[in-house]
């Protein structure tokens, strides 16, 4: 959807809806169980509906009824559509013409009936007319044929309900012709399949998967593809153009299509332009079709592109043109399969221009309209009971219905149709985010005002310790918890990365890995090693993991020979033990995995070689190698580029304490990288840090601790006036958000004077760790809300080590909001972990906002990401997320397929998002409108997302609690809704024995 972000959201979703058939919004059923449950209010709905229509609000539609007027009641009410004959069994088999519906309110419904009552009194003689009528069409010679003989309430309801409808059905057939949403057709395939049934792209992609998994495969396979290095299309060529008669007829085709590409001695872009000439495709609507035909494997053509253009740090990237390559090769198996579907048609067999290879796409579109199975148009009856309902909820009489023109019918069904699904959706939804903002924003100008809750001074209590953890939701509670422990704790939020972006290795490691955003290109390189006095046990530790890697990789290959192979059956059995006992005793299990990986795991003396210790070189050298070669290259970089200079160094950590505001020291200041580990998830990279490209900060978190104790370091921030206390120590360490764990890092560096102050902050960790644990465990079925935090603690551990979880974690799910401010302007403020908090204070800033510039350009984007995700993966987990991830296997190191063969899939699992609300988050930023529009106008790229609605954004006043919104490219006063928040003792009292999402709370703890 990154392509779409030069529109405005709501025309970018339906241009991904055209192109990928993906659904833009959750369905209109699942926003009135929303509507039912109260997370949907009436007053939500009725304010984003007036501020939609605007002046046109008011405007006159029918029988005095207003354009709002008609669309809050289908907004407010269901209204169902089907397949014809579907509503014709509905109406004949249900008491649609006898019963008003449901919702429609008694008063409503006895007003309709007496204005048909007191017509038919003043005109008799036409009300026996219609009865006649009536009895001819509908009765069938029933006993009630007259309506003025009509005595029971019921005969009255059951008159006017027929009557009403034969009305509608009137109406509808003097309007014009109306369509339903529908998915355009791009392609060959999608004609004759919508014609006669028959998919071409099954057998094209079986054996693209194929060739794709083998040519991008990064290790994983057991036999390689020779001379990979190879472009695509020739390394295709090779392969599957030798034909056989063993071959299935397509494929026959297709080595013949090879073949003359091959005598005519095509390049790729050549023989793209051939396939094109010979599908007829001209230049009309040519984008739109090699659009499609790459999107006909997503994931794959995704994956194509990043190893061509932005993966020179994996094993195995793809040369320039692997794009093009791939392009030119789904033409020829679709030319190929296309032909061979053609074969099969009769419709076809007398076209000779056909059987000769003429596949127009003009033609085609031809048969698919002689053939048409799409239901696109809008039947009489369809447009009918729609008029039917939205009559019963305005209360239109038939009687009344009659007087309209034929003008009016059409001015009528026009406006009906303007609100059709897909609108009542769109305003559904902001009604759905409206909800939340108010209440997000209400909560937040409830806080105490910045002159109740002064700046800290060098005079104020003294502090604990400081947490510096990633801005990440899942820290939000972390950081509540420890506050709420011991209020001189004081907590901050940065960029997970903590400034530090570098290719790391740790010492186990074969391959560098980016710990950094993805728009940030590494130009460090970091190595893990073994201290001096451990080396030499490190170095027979690595050669004790070789000979058990090469005795299990043996034992592997081996098992797929005969002899290896029965032996292995017979003894499948045994090998089945450690999986059984991974499920029924997850953490016993783990422990004793651990004690035995003791033997080759490494030692924890490392150190990091963050110093420079050569001259400086670049790395756009290793980018513009050939793929064969790039790894060793990077290799050879990190040894003669190791680390950086102490001037990198100060620049990195005077940034970051900039960017957090940071006035005083504590005695101990722990940075926290964050990340997630569990077994049998091959999602996991989705549950680590984003800011570090989806691995683990806890290396960012040691290097820059490293840097702020160097003394170098601090001696070159004291020239720039930022003077860090002799007495205070910075500790790495890493938290797993899984299994909420903490490890330190480098902690038998620590002064013996900070010994004591370490163990008693490690306590309050530990507290934390478990009242965290009690809180997450509330969210998961499998969790009694009754566990204490010991308990949960154990819960959580248990998961994450469990073979048969789907859930480890619910990662950001829930995520909605993001503050950019000073934690004085939340503390205190239960947030559900649902917002991620990043600090900063106005204060400090100069006036060209430069700090705020610095946090937003990387804020925004991180954050929109991991939102965006969210909401599109949640509204179709089909097309935008990966479905459940219960049948995914890991394909050539790269991503995972649904069984043995299938597409890429891309985006986030079913049991990632089944919690989420979906929403575009919410940015509150602590600072003036003035300064955020200037730093949008300096930033197209940010000004995308927030003029577009990508994001939502209000500004909150550093000085007081007024709160402005982004509205139509200029901030407006909000007005609280409500002044009332609930005020709790703590956060267990906020979520104790509660499962589903909560409300915001002042905690009684300050």
């Amino acid at each position: 959807m990154h392509a779409f972000e030069h529109l405005p959201f709501e025309l970018a979703v339906i241009e991904g809806w055209k192109k990928y058939g993906a659904e833009p919004y959750l369905s209109e059923d699942r926003y009135r169980q929303e509507f039912l449950r109260g997370r949907i209010e009436r007053e939500d709905i009725e304010q984003v509906l007036a501020k939609d229509l605007d002046q046109r609000a008011e405007e006159p539609i029918v029988l005095g009824t207003t354009r709002y007027e008609l669309r809050l009641a289908m907004l407010l009410h269901p209204i169902r559509n089907a397949p014809e004959e579907e509503l014709r069994w509905f109406i004949a088999e249900t008491k649609a013409l006898r019963e008003f519906r449901d919702d429609v309110s008694p008063n409503v419904e006895s007003k309709v009936i007496r204005s048909v009552q007191d017509w038919m009194e003043r005109n008799s003689k036409v009300a026996q007319k219609v009865a006649q009528q009536f009895t001819q069409q509908f009765t069938q010679g029933s006993k009630s044929e007259d309506p003025t003989a009509a005595s029971s309430p019921e005969q009255w309801r059951a008159w006017t309900l027929a009557w009403l409808h034969r009305v509608c059905i009137k109406g509808a057939s003097l309007v014009g012709e109306v369509l339903n949403d529908a998915i355009p057709v791009r392609r060959h395939r999608d004609i004759v399949l919508g014609s006669h049934g028959i998919d071409c792209d099954v057998c094209v992609n079986e054996q693209l998967i194929r060739f794709l998994g083998s040519a991008t495969d990064q290790g994983f396979a057991q036999w390689g593809l020779p001379d990979r290095d190879r472009p695509l299309f020739e390394l295709f060529q090779e392969l599957y153009g030798v034909r056989s008669i063993f071959q299935p007829g397509w494929l026959k085709e297709l080595s013949d299509l090879i073949a003359q590409d091959r005598a005519s001695d095509r390049t790729s872009i050549e023989s793209i332009v051939h396939s094109l000439e010979s599908l007829g495709l001209r230049e009309y609507g040519l984008d739109d079709f090699i659009d499609s035909t790459l999107l006909s494997l997503p994931g794959w053509t995704g994956m194509i592109w990043q190893l061509e253009t932005n993966a020179e740090w994996t094993p195995r990237p793809l040369r320039d043109g692997s794009l093009q390559d791939y392009l030119a090769i789904r033409l020829l198996l679709d030319r190929a399969s296309l032909r061979s579907a053609l074969g099969q048609i009769a419709e076809f067999e007398d076209q000779p221009s056909l059987q000769q290879g003429s596949l127009s796409m003009e033609r085609l579109a031809q048969v698919l309209a002689f053939h048409q199975r799409l239901n696109v148009r809008q039947t009489v009856d369809q447009r009918a009971f729609i008029l039917f309902q939205v009559a019963q909820l305005l209360g239109w009489s038939p009687n009344e219905l009659e007087s309209l023109s034929a003008t009016e019918w059409q001015s009528l069904m026009d406006e009906i149709s303007h609100c059709g699904t897909m609108e009542r959706r769109r305003l559904l939804h902001l009604a759905y985010e409206r909800h939340y903002r108010n209440e997000a924003l209400d909560a937040i100008a409830s806080q105490p005002a910045p002159v109740a809750a002064a700046m800290p001074t060098k005079a104020s209590r003294p502090i604990s310790f400081q947490v510096i953890t990633c801005i990440d939701d899942r820290e939000e509670s972390f950081r509540r918890i420890l506050e709420e422990i011991d209020p001189a704790i004081e907590t901050f939020g940065a960029a997970g990365f903590f400034s530090v972006p570098m290719y790391f290795r740790s010492s186990s490691d074969a391959h560098y890995i980016p710990l950094c955003p993805v728009v940030i290109k590494p130009k460090h390189f970091v190595d893990e090693i073994g201290q001096l006095s451990q080396q030499e046990l490190q170095r027979r530790q690595a050669e004790a993991r070789r000979v058990l890697g090469q005795a299990s990789h043996r034992l592997h290959m081996g098992s797929r020979s005969l002899a290896a192979g029965t032996l292995t059956s017979l003894l499948g059995s045994l090998a089945s033990l450690p999986m059984v006992a991974r499920v029924l005793a997850p953490r016993l299990t783990s422990r004793i995995r651990e004690l035995v990986a003791r033997v080759v795991k490494p030692s924890q003396a490392t150190l990091l070689l963050i110093e420079r210790i050569a001259p400086e070189t670049s790395i756009d050298a290793a980018a513009s190698e050939s793929a064969h070669c790039r790894e060793a290259k990077l290799d050879q970089e990190a040894k003669l580029n190791q680390g950086f200079t102490l001037v990198e160094m100060a620049n990195m950590v005077e940034r970051l304490l900039g960017d957090l505001g940071l006035h005083r020291f504590a005695r101990l200041v722990f940075i926290l990288g964050h990340g997630s580990s569990s077994l049998n998830n091959p999602h996991e990279s989705a549950y680590n840090c984003g800011a570090c490209g989806g691995g683990r900060g806890g290396p960012n978190a040691r290097a820059f601790a490293m840097m702020a104790n160097d003394y170098r370091v601090r001696r070159i921030l004291q020239t720039r006036g930022l003077e860090i206390p002799e007495s205070t120590c910075f500790v790495g360490g890493y938290h797993n958000t899984c299994t909420d764990s903490v490890e330190f890092f480098d902690i038998d560096r620590l002064a013996p004077s900070r010994h004591m102050d370490f163990l008693q902050a490690q306590s309050l960790i530990d507290l934390a760790r478990e009242r965290n644990a009690s809180e997450r465990s509330r969210r998961f079925t499998s969790a009694s809300l009754g566990l204490k935090p010991p308990e949960a603690l154990k819960h959580v551990e248990a998961r994450a080590e469990d073979l048969a979880q789907a859930r480890p974690e619910y990662n950001h799910a829930s995520n909605a909001v993001c503050f950019v401010g000073r934690r004085l302007r939340t503390r205190g403020l239960f947030m559900d972990r649902r917002s991620f908090l990043t600090s900063y204070d106005p204060t400090t800033d100069g006036p060209g906002s430069e700090i705020l510039t610095r946090i937003l350009q990387a804020v925004i984007p991180v954050c929109a990401g991991i939102s965006l995700e969210y909401y599109f993966s949640t509204v179709d987990n089909g097309v935008y997320g990966c479905g459940s991830k219960l049948p995914h296997n890991i394909t050539s190191l790269l991503g995972v397929m649904e069984g043995a063969a299938s597409d890429l899939r891309t985006g986030l699992s079913q049991q990632m998002v089944e919690i989420h609300e979906p929403m575009r988050i919410l940015f509150v930023i602590e600072s003036t409108p003035r300064a955020v529009l200037e730093i949008l106008a300096k930033n197209p790229a940010l000004d995308r997302l927030v003029s577009n609605r990508w994001v939502q954004l209000a500004t909150l006043a550093p000085d007081s609690n007024r709160i402005e919104l982004y509205q139509d490219g200029g901030f407006a006063d909000y007005q609280p809704t409500s002044s009332a928040i609930r005020v709790v003792a703590d956060s267990y009292a906020c979520y104790h024995h509660q499962r589903d999402h909560l409300s915001f709370a002042r905690l009684g703890v300050q």
